[in-house]
């Protein structure tokens, strides 16, 4: 059965004239732009509960560093987060290998990092990855010394991690001890 609407004329296109778009069109586009180029998330308008998903996500990351055969599927598991949010915050961090998601070896993003202060208490500085490596190795070294080893953080001495000056001193460290002893380096526990 033929249409009932009566056919239009065409307008003529006046030259130089663009065509509109249509809305379709438009939202298709919208949308494939919003998928291929990832949004960067600001740490000061995160909330509490993202914020936390996010420590954890660094967690995931920190622990598929530490073992090489472990899979982003498990370490989400351990942690307590989906695969979506670690992609979400670290896109850049994992990468597809062989047909499986594994994490590059360092990244650019700005994690909390603690370290003690001269009374034992935790500062919250923002670190790279060169000096989340450095916390965790002064962190290390401060333990070999408390455990013993007197010459462990002869190296440490006079140096700053993202200007916080560490503590070397003999007589500042046998009397913050007991504050060191539940120090993390990525939570605060006695704050």
């Amino acid at each position: 059965m033929p249409s009932k609407k009566r056919p239009q004329a065409r307008r003529a296109r006046q030259p130089g004239a663009t065509r509109a778009k249509s809305k379709s069109a438009n939202s298709r586009l919208s949308r494939s732009l919003r998928a291929s180029k990832p949004r960067l998330i600001p740490l000061a308008h995160l909330s509490a509960r993202s914020y936390a998903a996010r420590e954890r996500a660094v967690h995931v990351l920190a622990a598929m560093r530490a073992d090489s055969k472990l899979s982003l599927s498990h370490a989400v598991r351990l942690q307590g987060v989906k695969p979506e949010t670690v992609k979400r915050y670290f896109p850049s961090a994992l990468k597809k290998v062989k047909g499986k998601v594994r994490v590059t070896k360092s990244d650019r993003y700005r994690h909390r990092v603690y370290l003690p202060d001269n009374r034992g208490n935790p500062i919250a500085v923002n670190g790279s990855w060169r000096q989340r490596q450095d916390a965790g190795g002064y962190l290390g070294d401060l333990g070999r010394y408390l455990g013993g080893d007197r010459g462990a953080l002869s190296k440490w001495r006079g140096k700053k991690i993202a200007g916080v000056e560490l503590i070397t001193d003999e007589r500042t460290l046998v009397a913050i001890e007991p504050a060191l002893s539940d120090f993390s380096l990525y939570r605060a526990f006695n704050s």
